[in-house]
């Protein structure tokens, strides 16, 4: 019985090992003592378990499988329920052990009897439980089936569905309440008036009534309506936030922070602890604004929208994101994002993964010439200038030389408020670029992946925000002065 549980199960089973060697006994005694009647029990005991093993090739069964997570996408370390439902599509019978592949980090894949006992009309149904730490996109399943022909001799395993995605997004980590969302007004709205050459965008109108001054009326809208119509200058926005997320492989992969991107067993996401801090701000910090009503935009160094390379993304080319609906895209777009741009750190044995990560770059439509001579140059400054002075600016970046803090410098005064988190490399001296943008207008905070996130996020409130966003806004309303 030793030997025969060391030969392979993939082709037969025991018993059909132990036919295959009867065969061969008889075949051997039939040519010493010369038996005709020996020569056909061997030929029989040699064809069945070949012929058993040809039927299970050809003759496979098919299957339908139907699997739902709930909740569709989940948060890491929270648990998503797996419903499977698997109807059998051709005639067969008999009992099939089935199982469900999983990436390693699940654990042990869970194995299931079909039919189940509880099967109604043809249809067999399970549930079971998973959860992950990390993030990303992991292929659940296929589930395999092991079959048998009816004289259980031959045994095959293959895959009867190609699996489905499960999309881990980052928990958001809940952050104090700052003068950074407050100065935008507790209802999340805000009354801006503007008093000279308004724009189509914050005309509003409405019927002349008995003592408005006639230089308000607004001669298009009388034509049009066929009456006397006046701006009604009084017009409430919605509050506006926008985000930066640096994603430079260069600005990152500096420091003693191990990469783990491509050594993963079951991942292959290009980051490291200290883009994972980053990217648990960026989820943190929207799901905080969103809870104040504001609109966000998300955008990387190079000005194009931020997800444009995340595989997990539902819009990939979206950069604005509204109410629940657009936090949940942030979320879908966050669950896979990793570094991209040169990757001179990297390994030979993650060297083919590059060149994919970098040719999926060029087909999202990112230029080849992402490079440290372009990150933060004019089409991110043009993007910020279209939204001056709308809300606040705040910018997740990595490790920054003193060239590009002055690039970016000038950025702050597109936003009502200017706040940065720099990840700072202990090796090298990061004093000359914070500076440099605490002196344009900035309120940075340096960090690690060791930093509480909260404590970091307070840190902004440090020095009375509150009355800073109020001088801004004054800004902005007295940049047009009345006729």
């Amino acid at each position: 019985m030793a030997l025969v549980d060391r030969l392979p199960k993939h082709l037969f089973t025991n018993r059909g090992w132990g036919l295959l060697a009867a065969g061969a006994v008889a075949l051997g005694c039939a040519y010493v003592m010369g038996r005709r009647d020996l020569l056909t029990l061997a030929v029989l005991l040699l064809l069945l378990p070949i012929v058993a093993l040809a039927g299970v090739r050809v003759l496979k069964p098919k299957f339908q499988v139907y699997r739902e997570f709930n909740p569709s996408t989940v948060e890491t370390a929270n648990t998503t329920t797996v419903r499977m439902a698997i109807a059998r599509s051709s005639y067969s019978t008999g009992h099939v052990i089935m199982e469900e592949q999983l990436p390693p980090r699940f654990g042990e894949p869970p194995a299931f009897r079909f039919p189940a006992r509880s099967a109604s009309g043809g249809t067999s149904r399970y549930e079971y439980h998973l959860r992950s730490g990390k993030r990303g996109q992991f292929r659940i399943g296929p589930v395999t089936a092991e079959f048998s022909d009816p004289f259980g001799l031959s045994l095959r395993r293959h895959s009867i569905d190609d699996g489905d995605i499960l999309t881990v997004t980052p928990a958001a980590v809940e952050l104090p309440v700052t003068g950074l969302a407050g100065a935008r007004g507790n209802d999340g709205v805000t009354a801006t008036r503007i008093r000279a050459n308004p724009s189509d965008d914050d005309i509003m109108t409405r019927e002349y009534r008995h003592g408005d001054p006639m230089r308000r009326v607004h001669w298009a809208a009388t034509a049009r309506h066929g009456q006397l119509m006046v701006r009604q200058e009084e017009s409430v926005t919605t509050p506006e936030a926008t985000l930066i997320l640096d994603q430079r492989f260069t600005a990152f992969a500096a420091g003693t922070a191990s990469m783990f991107g491509g050594h993963d067993e079951d991942s292959d996401l290009v980051t490291n602890p200290n883009f994972e801090w980053m990217v648990t701000a960026a989820m943190s910090i929207t799901a905080h604004l969103a809870e104040w009503n504001y609109s966000l935009r998300v955008l990387d160094a190079f000005g194009s929208p931020a997800f444009i390379r995340s595989r997990s993304a539902p819009e990939p080319d979206t950069e604005e994101f509204a109410g629940a609906g657009g936090l949940q895209a942030i979320a879908e777009g966050l669950a896979a994002i990793e570094l991209s741009g040169p990757r001179h750190a990297r390994s030979e044995h993650n060297r083919a993964e590059h060149q994919k990560g970098e040719s999926r770059d060029a087909v999202s439509g990112s230029s080849g010439q992402e490079t440290a001579d372009s990150v933060f140059d004019d089409r991110l400054m043009d993007k910020l200038a279209a939204h001056r002075l709308r809300g606040p600016l705040l910018a997740l970046l990595g490790t920054l030389t003193a060239a590009e803090a002055r690039t970016l410098a000038p950025a702050a005064a597109y936003g009502a408020n200017a706040f940065a988190l720099v990840i700072t490399d202990p090796s090298r001296n990061n004093d000359e670029a914070l500076e440099i943008l605490r002196v344009a207008g900035w309120r940075v905070a340096a960090v690690t992946s060791r930093t509480p996130l909260p404590a970091a996020w307070s840190a902004f409130d440090e020095g009375g925000i509150v009355a800073a966003a109020g001088a801004a806004m004054d800004v902005r309303r007295g940049a047009a002065v009345p006729r």
